[in-house]
């Protein structure tokens, strides 16, 4: 309550007036202003909110489809061969769905990241082309105002390729090879195609006219490098035994010959039999000798060997890249309206080749001692994201700021 003024009553001739007496008017003071403000803020929020969703909805919807269609076309490839190694008995045709399973996981580790930086391009450059980006812009949109809702797709996608890259990828070349391995030691004789050589485990050459059975063949040619030379072996019929050990088995050949000796020269021996047994070891299951794409990366950590260092270094760059793509896709997909959907698309493929191909030499150049372990790939993470911050400094005009502060200092 403020007080406003006074009143004094009215008086005829010769009186005088009482004391007067204030009068208290309630008033309101004016908010409008601050509403205003608020309510201009609020409504600054509310937009960008939207904003934000449509953005993340346009990325992630691109991303889903590119990645999709990428993991099928490779899947399509990888189902092809996996049925010409069961047609040939080198893999179980029960483990035909499991192994493609396993080889999706793997591939992911890599479809992850380029269909990321895909569909961040296809998403920005139709918003280009359809002129919403520079409407949002007029806005007050920016690039942070871009990456917030990329955030929400990128982390956890970068956490999800960081998952499969040390853990589910080793686990799943490992579960690859030993169904591999199960399926050579489970396979006979009738993985030999009649009329063609094949070549063995062991480095031998097998020839058979005609496959009569499982386990066994007829004229067969068997041919192997030995110490003092060559081995060749001709025979009417052969089959596959069974050995004491486990881990052995019994080429056993009937009616035929076998030649010894060194090739280009006269020194040859040359015996026949009525029946001739040759030995061939089985691959081992329970300790399969590992690559080091297929070790934990546990073990990679405490490894000090270069190709598994490299290794390492790797599998710590795929989420690295993942992160420095999407970093990269923004800038790179800003083009002038009506410009197309599709016309910043090859230079961004074009980026993402020399990434990768720095990528893959610099593993090559630690695996050869080239680089140190300390630099390991770091380097090439490193060269692209400057790149990247480069793009963004020049599209928002930052050098022109910069050089316009120095003129006037």
């Amino acid at each position: 309550m403020i007080i406003v003024g006074s009143r004094r009553e009215s008086y005829d001739s010769g009186t005088v007036p009482d004391k007067s007496k204030p009068v208290v008017y309630p008033i309101q003071l004016n908010m409008g202003y601050f509403r205003r403000s608020n309510a201009r803020e609020i409504t600054d929020i509310a937009m960008f909110r939207i904003l934000d969703r449509y953005i993340f909805r346009e990325i992630a919807q691109s991303w889903l489809a590119v990645t999709i269609v990428l993991l099928a076309i490779l899947l399509t490839n990888q189902f092809a061969r996996v049925l010409g190694d069961v047609a040939k008995d080198k893999l179980p045709k029960d483990a035909i769905f499991q192994i493609i399973g396993l080889t999706a996981l793997q591939y992911l580790t890599i479809l992850v990241p380029i269909g990321l930086f895909l569909s961040i391009m296809l998403a920005l450059g139709r918003l280009y082309r359809d002129s919403e980006m520079p409407a949002m812009m007029a806005c007050g949109v920016g690039a942070a105002d871009i990456y917030r809702p990329l955030s929400w797709l990128l982390i956890p996608l970068t956490l999800m390729v960081g998952f499969l890259t040390m853990e589910v990828a080793p686990m799943a070349l490992t579960e690859i090879e030993r169904i591999g391995v199960e399926a050579r030691r489970q396979a006979d004789l009738s993985s030999i195609e009649p009329g063609r050589f094949t070549t063995a485990r062991e480095g031998g050459v097998v020839y058979a006219e005609e496959v009569v059975g499982p386990g066994s063949v007829e004229n067969v040619f068997l041919q192997q490098q030995t110490d003092d030379g060559i081995e060749v072996v001709i025979a009417e019929r052969g089959e596959q035994v069974e050995s004491d050990d486990p881990n052995t088995r019994f080429f056993v050949l009937y009616n035929g010959r076998r030649y010894e000796g060194i090739p280009g020269t006269s020194e040859f021996r040359v015996m026949e039999f009525a029946e001739h047994g040759i030995p061939y070891r089985l691959p081992n299951v329970e300790n399969p000798e590992l690559e080091p794409r297929a070790m934990k990366t546990s073990d990679l950590i405490l490894a000090t060997a270069a190709e598994e260092v490299a290794e390492l270094h790797w599998r710590i760059g795929i989420p690295l890249a993942t992160l420095v793509l999407a970093i990269l896709a923004v800038p790179l997909s800003r083009s002038q309206p009506r410009q197309g959907r599709y016309g910043r698309l090859a230079i961004g493929l074009l980026v993402f080749i020399i990434y990768f191909n720095l990528l893959s030499a610099g593993k090559a150049w630690l695996e050869q001692g080239r680089v140190p372990a300390a630099v390991g790939l770091w380097w090439v993470h490193g060269l692209m994201l400057s790149f990247a911050f480069a793009m963004l400094a020049i599209q928002n005009g930052l050098h022109r700021r910069i050089f316009s502060s120095r003129a006037r200092a």
